[in-house]
């Protein structure tokens, strides 16, 4: 092959990623997680990463690095006690890995090293952070990363407080790890016998420490950088408002719902004030945290189920959080609510919501809610020993990349595993974006004005 036969299939390489990358940024946002799931299950399977010195199945160990990269926290194996301190410390880079986002991450580090961020790296962060605007992601990504940082190692600071009294110095680990662990709202924990922070129900400072962890990590960089720059703009965006609105409606509810519900029933025999720490705790880790001060199998049924709505609702976009998200949620009210009153768009703050992201919000519950209800029937199905309920919740845990489980996750077959696997694999990146990932980059060139249909509803 001649040098000029090379250069003519180096360029047409060039431009199919490129074109790939302009017309398909979440196929590569998937693939970037796909790399990182891999590796990490290789590292994981290696002797060395467990406290027996023997090597783990690689079932177990990708559903663990999946679980990791997509900050769910669903777990097969303790991870205080299965995985040695180099299993440890794989986890926790798979966790902040994934919380931040391998394009984020490589963005950040071109541009401190004085490279300009190109329009494909540009397109790459929009999609990777959520953005609205494509110039607005690189400040962005500038931003978040020193507010992650910052508020990371205050939150494993505070953590220490508490965790170096009791352990010695292996407190100061354990503060990075869980602080991260809150940050990323991952719910991976280092206390033992899947019994996560239930030592703790009797200590505000860790738990509120962890809960104003998950909530920053849930608001999401959009809505931080919104009231940063409050000071100088002296308003907020509708987004952020509708977030900040929704967020705390959905708290109080649910930790009311959980401390009225459960008050005699799992949180029986704690004094009043630790009752109502454990309702504000499991309130903020059901909508993405995934940490929790008591066994939920405890819960009354309808508190599952409750438990399970917060979980599919989630945090915000461009969060670390996951499930359809609060301000889809938002939406959906807010046209639902034009639509009783007879308004033929939606309008919010006095701001019209495009009929295009109505129609996107409405396709995203659809999706999530579809691949929801498929992986429970299936799990079911296939394993009908585990109750219909037990397995409803941990298939919108791990859809919903929540963390929260009724254990049964761990009495699972190979199969029901890889359901999971697939299931957080797909919150984590979204229903919507799943589908763009596997659809073709194509995009469809009719633009045929069709007549319209008589079609009825309702």
């Amino acid at each position: 092959m001649s040098k000029g036969d090379l250069s003519s299939v180096r360029s047409s390489i060039k431009r199919a990623v490129s074109n790939a990358i302009h017309e398909r940024p979440p196929a590569i946002i998937a693939l970037t997680f796909i790399i990182a799931i891999l590796l990490g299950s290789l590292l994981l399977c290696l002797p060395v990463a467990t406290e027996s010195g023997v090597a783990t199945p690689f079932i177990d160990s990708l559903f663990t690095a999946t679980s990791a990269t997509c900050i769910t926290g669903l777990v097969i194996h303790d991870t205080a006690t299965y995985w040695s301190t180099f299993g440890e410390l794989v986890i926790l880079f798979l966790i902040q890995l994934g919380g931040l986002g391998f394009v984020t991450l490589a963005t950040f580090f071109l541009t401190m090293a004085g490279r300009k961020a190109g329009l494909k790296n540009m397109k790459l962060a929009q999609e990777s952070l959520n953005t609205i605007n494509m110039q607005d992601a690189i400040p962005l990504i500038k931003q978040m990363l020193g507010l992650v940082f910052v508020v990371e190692l205050a939150g494993a600071f505070l953590l220490a407080i508490d965790f170096v009294p009791r352990f010695g110095p292996t407190g100061l680990y354990y503060g990075i790890f869980h602080s991260v662990a809150a940050f990323c709202n991952a719910g991976f924990d280092l206390m033992g016998g899947y019994a996560s922070m239930a030592d703790f129900s009797g200590s505000p400072l860790v738990l509120y420490t962890l809960i104003l962890l998950i909530i920053i990590g849930g608001l999401g960089f959009i809505v931080w950088q919104d009231l940063f720059n409050y000071r100088k703009n002296k308003k907020l965006t509708a987004h952020t408002r509708m977030v900040l609105i929704l967020s705390a409606v959905l708290l109080v509810l649910a930790a009311l719902f959980v401390f009225l519900m459960e008050r005699e029933h799992a949180l029986a025999g704690l004094p009043l004030g630790q009752k109502i720490n454990a309702s504000i705790f499991l309130s903020v880790n059901s909508r993405s945290g995934g940490f929790s001060t008591f066994d939920i199998n405890t819960l009354h049924g309808i508190t599952k189920v409750f438990i399970a709505l917060m979980m599919f609702i989630g945090g915000a976009s461009g969060s670390m959080a996951g499930g359809v998200k609060v301000n889809t949620l938002g939406i959906l009210l807010c046209a639902v609510f034009c639509l009783i009153r007879g308004r033929d768009e939606t309008v919010v703050f006095k701001r019209r919501i495009p009929r295009r992201i109505v129609m996107k919000a409405f396709a995203i519950v659809f999706f999530a809610t579809l691949i929801a209800l498929a992986v429970t029937f299936l799990i079911h199905i296939i394993q009908p020993e585990i109750s219909l309920l037990n397995t409803f919740f941990d298939s919108v845990s791990a859809l919903g990349i929540a963390g929260l489980s009724t254990g049964a996750v761990r009495d699972m077959n190979v199969l029901n595993k890889i359901l999971l696997i697939l299931c957080m694999f797909t919150g984590r990146i979204g229903p919507i974006s799943f589908a763009l990932a596997l659809a073709s980059g194509k995009k469809p060139s009719d633009h045929t004005i069709y007549p319209d249909g008589k079609f009825v509803v309702g």
